[in-house]
């Protein structure tokens, strides 16, 4: 189970975050997750409340958002929709495609908590 490692990171950097904005705590955190990135979005769930523990971002929303799949073909240049385990061009069907999107793993965006002024950072 590397989630667990993988959200040890994660509270790294929004503690690294907070920290920078002088946050008192964090609200809301999105993370983007492909279905290619090696990361199983329910494992990753139950692990943030483990990683993130004692940390600014314990009471923080986690939202997993899935990406899409998608490949360049390099037959017809088109750019088109896959799955998972078949990166087919979706216009002429060829084998010869680029993966575009689809492995990915984005700490989205991080909504804090300041004295000042509340708000969520990009």
């Amino acid at each position: 189970m590397h989630e667990l490692s993988i959200c040890q990171a994660l509270v790294g950097q929004l503690q690294e975050l907070a920290r920078e904005q002088r946050a008192a705590r964090i609200i809301r955190v999105v993370v983007q997750i492909g279905p290619l990135s090696g990361v199983e979005p329910e494992l990753l769930r139950h692990a943030y409340p483990v990683a993130s523990a004692g940390s600014p971002a314990a009471d923080a929303t986690l939202v997993l958002e899935t990406l899409p799949v998608r490949v360049h073909c390099e037959t017809c240049g088109a750019d088109s929709a896959a799955a998972a385990n078949r990166l087919l061009c979706g216009a002429c069907g060829d084998y010869r495609t680029r993966l575009i999107s689809g492995d990915e793993l984005l700490l989205a965006s991080v909504e804090l908590e300041t004295e000042a002024t509340p708000g969520t950072l990009h």
